[in-house]
């Protein structure tokens, strides 16, 4: 009979089986197959399919539809436990994963991409859950921090790979996508047969959950999803479009930024726990601002590359702040909504993410610095919300206007 622990039952165990330990094997699973999968993606595209900006916004729309579906775990969860979604899906993302070059076509690509998706978003939506339920109130800006920090070592480690190994032993995709995909699903397994089941100490809702005390955090979550696009979707574009990089060059750019979180990620959650979750905030969607508008000077002023991987740079960085977002909706949530919330905030998050990628594809054509300067736009609008998150939040203070208006129990 399979034996379930509580987690102070699973504080007795040995360190590398307790809950923590999982949730940090998780994330060193995850990254590897899918940057993998982001850093040969712009090069493979355009090499192997030929895909132009409206190509590429119909695969990031495409790649986004789980996402937009993340609430049906809300269904899955009522037959299969949380902690084993999650492995699965880490294990639809690696076997996705090691196939892709096996379908070198438009339609190929776009339903490959469907399922790594699938995998990918299912298992965000599950392991946010979790890291919300098993780690402390009070270690959980740091806690993250250090799970930023390894997950961006893992990729600093397989970009490393890939530039050191792509031109000297003439790999090709198809052999770096099968190892890393199937490194993913290898790790995913140990995660499988190798941990007990932990119970979570607060039985979770398991049906949609809209309270409407929580409209700050699904109002920021959408504007998250949709400026994100933006990034994902045109920044390493960009770089392979106008600047003509090749694998090693745009990998050499990620190993810039995965050193930079490394370093920063646990600083950064640090800053949350001293400062709060409202000036972590501000200082991202403002840096935000202004980077977004630089891209765009870019394409109207011919601004050159050296720039543009500085920008490139910051953007990932500021990128490492959302963490924020996470713990700002731990202080404020009741203890059995968090899974069905995930759940929820992923869907909302990629409400815009469905849309805005082929639409923005299309204008890209036209005027790529007229994207960055809609990003821009959408900064600003997270700026303006976040100035409602006040400066300790908890349950009947989940803005400031709720000193004013009294938060609705639901």
């Amino acid at each position: 009979m399979l034996r379930i622990f509580t987690l102070d039952e699973a504080q007795h165990l040995p360190v590398w089986r307790r809950p923590i330990a999982l949730l940090f094997l998780m994330a060193i699973a995850m990254p590897i197959a899918f940057q993998t999968w982001s850093a040969l993606l712009n090069n493979f595209v355009i090499e192997v399919a030929g895909f132009d900006g409206a190509d590429i916004g119909l695969l990031h729309t495409v790649r986004e539809i789980p996402g937009f579906l993340a609430v049906g775990v809300i269904a899955i969860i009522m037959v299969m436990r949380e902690q084993v979604l999650g492995v699965v899906s880490l294990i639809l993302l690696g076997a996705a994963t090691a196939v892709t070059a096996w379908f070198p076509s438009l339609a190929g690509i776009l339903t490959i991409t469907m399922l790594s998706s699938i995998g990918f978003h299912y298992y965000e939506t599950v392991n946010q859950s979790l890291q919300l339920q098993w780690i402390d109130k009070a270690r959980a800006p740091r806690v993250l921090g250090w799970m930023l920090a390894v997950s961006s070592a893992v990729t600093l480690v397989v970009y490393l790979l890939i530039v050191m190994t792509w031109k000297s032993l003439g790999l090709s995709y198809n052999t770096v996508y099968m190892l890393a995909g199937g490194a993913t699903v290898l790790i995913a397994l140990v995660c499988l047969f190798a941990f007990p089941q932990f119970d979570n100490p607060t039985p979770q809702l398991k049906k949609m959950v809209l309270r409407r005390r929580y409209w700050l955090y699904y109002a920021l979550q959408f504007m998250a999803g949709a400026r994100r696009q933006i990034f994902v979707v045109f920044a390493g574009f960009m770089m392979v479009e106008r600047f003509g990089f090749e694998v090693h060059e745009l990998t050499t750019l990620y190993l810039v930024n995965l050193v930079a979180n490394i370093v920063f990620a646990p600083v950064i959650g640090g800053v949350v726990q001293r400062f709060g979750e409202q000036r972590a905030l501000l200082f991202e969607y403002l840096g935000l601002i202004v980077v977004f508008l630089a891209y765009g000077g870019i394409y109207f002023f011919g601004w050159g590359v050296v720039l543009a991987m500085v920008l490139y740079v910051i953007d990932h960085l500021l990128f490492a702040m959302a963490l924020a977002l996470k713990t700002y909706f731990q202080k404020i949530a009741d203890p059995q909504d968090i899974a069905p919330t995930a759940a929820v905030a992923f869907t909302i998050n990629h409400i815009a993410a469905v849309f805005l990628p082929v639409l923005l594809g299309l204008l890209w054509l036209v005027s790529p610095a007229a994207v960055f300067g809609l990003a821009a736009l959408m900064a600003a609008t997270s700026f303006g919300l976040a100035l409602l998150i006040p400066r300790h939040p908890e349950k009947g203070n989940e803005t400031r206007l709720a000193r004013f208006v009294p938060a609705p129990a639901e």
